[in-house]
This record gives C-alpha cells, structure tokens and sequence, in this order.
C-alpha cells in the first residue's frame, strides 16, 4: 500500500512510499532518502505526481511514538499556505532537530507532576467577573481578552481559568514574550499551583527539551510556559492556550521561518477547537479592532492589587534646563531622585539603548566607525571596551588608523545605558547601581540580580525595554525616562503604537504596593499631547484614533501586507534583479506591488537589501496567488529570497 510521506525539509509536498506495515495518518516512519534514513510523518494528502509511475521505495519501519494529531496536520498545512512556508518546513517546528523523541521513564517526568494544591488566594470581584467571562467559552475555540491596568491581578486570573482546564485533564500552554528572565513568572506559577511547569526556550538543554517534547506527545506533562516555538509542540490534548502580553513585538519570528506566534496561536487554538487568552495592558491595534467588532470576547480590570493608583507624570523640559558639558541628566532630574533615594524608594533611569554610545567619532578626519558588513553604525560597549554591531555581531577595538594622521581622536556622540550609568555612579558614589538589558540579564547571574532588586537590595536601576516587561520590583516609585525624544523617532507606521504600549508597561513597574509613584519624562521636544496621549490612564483613546488614521489609508489590519526581501552580495546585480521580479509579479498576484526600493538598512551580514511591498485584501488568495508565482521564478544565482506575511518591522 502507499503512504504520503512529509519530510522536514524544504520540500511542500510529502513523498509517496509503500508499505504493508498498518500505518495512519500521523505515524512517524523511517525512510530511505537519498543515501540516507530520515524520519518522516504520514501526511493527510500524496503529492500531485503520485499517480505516475515511478519507482517507490519502501517505508523501513514506523516508529513507537504516539502520533501527531490530525488537528496539527491540518493546523500545519494552513500555517504554510498563510505564511508561504514549505509545508516540510512547518513539520520541522514541530520536530527537534528534525527528530521525534520516543518515551523516557516514570522518573524523567517526575519534576512535573501536576498535582495541583488548593491556594487560599481571594479574587477581588472585579476579577470573579473576568474569570466567569472567560470560563463562559471553555469548552470550545474562542478568543477572550483580559485586558487590565499594570498590577491588577490578570495573571491570577488566568491562572484560575488554566486551574479549570486542568482540572479536566486537559493541558495548557502559556506563552511569554521573554521566556529567558522568567524566574519570577516561575516562582510565581509555582506558589499557586504547587507543582512545576516545564520551561520551552532555545536556551534549555538538548535533553530537557526531549523530555519535554516526549511529555508532552504522551500527555505526562501537562503544563508549558514557553517562547514562540512552544506553540509547534505535540500536544496529546491541548486545553487552553494564553498568550501573555500579546501586543508584544517579539512574538514576531524574523529569521528563518517568518511567522507571528500571537497571530499562529490563535489559529492553532481554532483547529483544535479550545480557546485562548490573550492578555494585555494595552492591546494591540490588530487584538483591539477584533474587539470592537465583537469578534473577540473581552473583559477588562480597572483596579490595581489593593488598589494601588498608577503613577503621576511629570514633564521636565531641557529647554529651560541647561545640562551640563557630557552629562545627559538636569539637576531638576537629580534633585527629583534625591527626594525619593530618601524616602528609600527604589529608582529606574530608562534608555532605551545598550552600551556606552550608539556613534563613535573620529574629530580628525571626522569618520564614525561603521560596521563593514551591515549599513549602520557600530555601538561603543565600554565595559568590553569594544565596537559592536547589534544586527551581525560583528566586534571591533577602537584602534584605527586616521585618515588625516595618527591614531584616530574619538568622540562619543549620545548615551547608551552604561554612559548614564557612568553619570550616575559620579553622582550617587554611595549607591547600589545595576545596568538592566540583555547585555546584563541573559547571564546565569540574572536570577541573584533579581532576587536584589525585590528585596531593595540594588537602589538605582538603569534600562532598556526589556525592564518593561512584567517585571514586579515592589520598591520601585519613580522612573525616569532619560531622553523621550530619541525613542518617537522612526519610519516606522507601528511607532506610535509600540510607544504607547512601552510606556503604559514601564510605567506599570513603578507603585505597584500601593506607594506614591512618578514617571518623569525629561526631553527637548515639549510635546506634552503625545506624552499625554502615551500616559492616559484610557489607552482606548490612542488606539481609536489610530484605528481610524489605519482605516483611512488602507493600512494593516485593514489590509494585508506582505514583505518580500532580495538579497544578494552584487549590488548592481540586485537593483535588475529587483525590477525584473517586479515586473514579473505584476497582473499575476491578486494585490498592489509596491517598490523596489533600497531597505532603511540596506546592507546587513554583508548582502544587500532590497524591498518589495505587496498589499491586498485579508483572504488566502493574496498568499495563495503569490505563492504560485514565486515558485515559477528562477533567481540569479546568489540572490535570495525572504517573504514576510504581516511584518511588524520594516527595517
């Protein structure tokens, strides 16, 4: 009998093999490919040309692993097709290292039994409302959102409505958008339910991954709490799925296989037919133009944990404040951090830009150090005492020969963290100050700078983004956003909406036990609407009028866009190729091309880029038109192509 084989490879159609083994759809197999075994998975459909003759080669032996369920095949082959993905390609996510795992013993999944303990936590009742409004739709697909102010309780209540599910003997999956420095969410997790969930993220180990991955198929384990990959993982019988933070940009994948695990989610979560939560503080443009119509179910938490109020904000203009020579902070800032040092509050400067400066510059021959392989400047790392490019990776000393004599005279032009840090340290030598970004938080160490920073232990804190998110430092009161102006700057058409988001986040890490608390915004440009705009205690007021600016220029989610990249080493090369693609694609795709043109960053890991824009209406024809097309054009040789459906950035 003959069988369709998908393998995890490039491939976007299963192969036809024979065997006389029973096989179902779903069982993973041995197979000869080539001159090699690979495992594959019984697939739901033969490729076209199985009805010719040709030789087919026979299935070695199937494997003893439960099957993937039909509900992911079908999940799977969607996923492809909506985001032009080779279908062996999807199967791959699924798999580790293109490898099922078979079962391990009792004992390998003895750390997360879960054997859940009765909490003696009371839900105020504005969250009794919310978790009956989800609990109403538990039994089949639907999208909720609980969305509520920074600190006022939505993990408890969805830990309440995941309680439910597994009470069923049901699993659950909860994605995070920063799963490395969730030691807290961990703690956190386990002190309600009493048990351990099993952590998913490319930093833990290959064989905790394969215990997890063969758990998870055999139902032993019953919880995730995971990064974007976690939403391919076998499941036997997926309950809920929650997506925590879902307006966050990083649950965009942008290398390799491009896809939006938010938007993945809830499509995973329709072909099961479960539902899932999305929760937020500020939804995105997308989620909130999905409430409005109803689509999505929403409730919504207005108070804070023991009502604690937000924040006040304070606007210092630089205009009226000269700062000194190589200092970034006014006096009116330190006198402010003063006032709280005293009253023993903890205190966040927030920038968001790592290292010491983003531009270094020689005043001899009036050259800035740029990376050789990408369009962009290096950034100064005093720490490592290096350059570095934040895109490739690529480091470089300061020693530079100058074009006009000698050794190049740098400057540095503007902050990073460390140079405020720097400041910082000139002006309170007495106090405990810690740098927070990835530079510094990815480290086996950021679990001890964690714990220092909730029991007050470290006084000053100095930021990047990644501090907003859903951090809780119950002794932090005041935040100073250090230089507003560089952070509203980009070509960006999400700008102002991430801007909103990050804010409302950072300024929900300050007064969360009820304190007095004060974001102070110091900047050049007195534009005190937009800083009102980003800090109103009603972000719906923002987003309604965004929706209508998105509305009115047919901008996503009013339509769909799709990002196609050329890259290649030959510059000139690229710019024909560019336009013989266009020229290609035009009247055979069902959308408007826009482009070529030359991307904002424009060289990156040393290829050229060049972008096509496609936008159309939100069905399957736009990618399903595209996806025919593509596959009909032969490119130069050493010219790629990238296809972004949905892309959040348009570097």
């Amino acid at each position: 009998m003959r069988f369709p084989i998908l393998l995890p490879n490039i491939f976007n159609h299963p192969f036809t093999y024979e065997s006389d083994l029973k096989l179902n759809m779903g069982d993973f197999v041995e197979v000869p490919f080539g001159k090699s075994k690979i495992i594959g998975v019984v697939w739901n459909d033969f490729e076209k040309n199985s009805l010719k003759k040709f030789k087919v080669k026979k299935i070695i032996n199937k494997l003893d692993i439960p099957s993937l369920k039909k509900n992911t095949i079908n999940f799977l082959n969607w996923f492809s097709e909506y985001n032009i993905v080779p279908k062996g390609m999807a199967l791959k996510l699924v798999l580790l290292s293109g490898k099922p795992v078979k079962k391990f013993e009792k004992k390998d999944y003895q750390n997360f039994i879960s054997d859940i303990k009765d909490n003696q936590i009371k839900l105020t009742s504005e969250q009794k409302i919310s978790l009956s409004q989800i609990n109403k739709f538990n039994k089949k697909f639907n999208v909720h959102v609980l969305q509520g102010t920074t600190g006022s309780g939505k993990t408890i209540v969805y830990f309440e409505a995941l309680k439910n599910i597994l009470k069923k003997g049901k699993q659950g999956l909860i994605m995070l958008p920063e799963i490395g420095l969730t030691n807290q969410f961990e703690k956190k997790f386990y002190e309600f339910f009493g048990f351990n969930p099993a952590i998913w993220h490319s930093g833990i180990t290959k064989k905790n991954k394969e215990i997890i991955w063969s758990g998870i198929i055999s139902d032993e384990i019953k919880v995730v709490i995971g990064a974007r990959s976690s939403l391919f993982l076998p499941f036997k019988d997926l309950g809920l799925i929650i997506v925590d933070e879902e307006h966050d940009q990083s649950y965009k994948q942008d290398e390799g296989v491009t896809y939006n695990a938010r938007d993945m989610a809830i499509s995973r979560a329709s072909f099961e037919n479960i539902p899932i939560n999305l929760i937020t503080a500020v939804p995105s443009v997308e989620t909130y133009e999905n409430m409005k119509k109803n689509k999505y179910s929403f409730s919504k938490l207005e108070q804070r944990y023991q009502n604690a109020s937000l924040p006040n904000y304070e606007i210092i203009n630089l205009n009226n404040a000269k700062l000194e020579k190589q200092s970034w902070l006014s006096k009116e800032v330190i006198q402010k951090v003063n006032f709280h040092l005293e009253k023993k509050d903890q205190v966040l400067f927030f920038l968001n830009r790592r290292g010491f400066s983003p531009n270094a510059l020689c005043k001899k021959c009036f050259l800035s150090f740029s990376c050789p392989n990408c369009s962009i400047n290096l950034v100064y790392h005093k720490k490592k005492n290096n350059l570095l490019c934040h895109y490739c990776g690529f480091k470089t000393s300061l020693d530079r020969d100058c074009q006009k004599e000698g050794k190049c005279n740098l400057i540095f032009s503007g902050p990073g963290v460390e140079r405020i840090s720097e400041e910082i340290k000139k002006i309170f030598p007495l106090k405990k100050i810690e740098i927070f970004s990835s530079d510094t938080m990815n480290k086996k160490s950021s679990k001890d700078k964690l714990e220092k920073i909730v029991k007050n232990e470290i006084q000053i804190l100095v930021g990047t983004q990644l501090i907003s998110k859903g951090f809780h430092f119950p002794n932090l009161n005041c935040i100073v956003v250090v230089d507003t102006d560089l952070s509203s700057q980009g070509h960006d058409l999400r700008c102002a909406e991430k801007n909103l988001q990050l804010y409302h986040q950072l300024s929900g890490r300050a007064g969360r036990t009820g304190q007095p608390s004060t974001v102070y915004f110091q900047t050049y440009n007195f534009n005190s609407k937009m800083i009102l705009d980003i800090t109103n205690k009603n972000p719906e007021i923002f987003l309604n009028k965004e929706i209508e600016i998105r509305k009115k220029n047919n901008l996503p989610p009013f339509q769909r866009f799709i990002s196609l990249i050329l890259t290649g080493e030959n510059e000139t090369s690229l710019e024909k190729e560019a336009i013989k693609f266009k020229l290609f694609l035009e009247n055979k795709v069902n959308g408007k091309i826009l482009g070529p043109v030359s991307a904002p960053i424009f060289k990156l890991k040393k290829k050229y880029r060049i972008r096509l824009l496609i936008r159309g209406s939100k069905s399957l024809k736009l990618q399903n038109s595209l996806a025919k097309i593509i596959s009909k054009h032969k490119f130069l040789s050493g010219i790629k192509l990238s296809v972004d459906v949905d892309p959040i950035s348009f570097n």
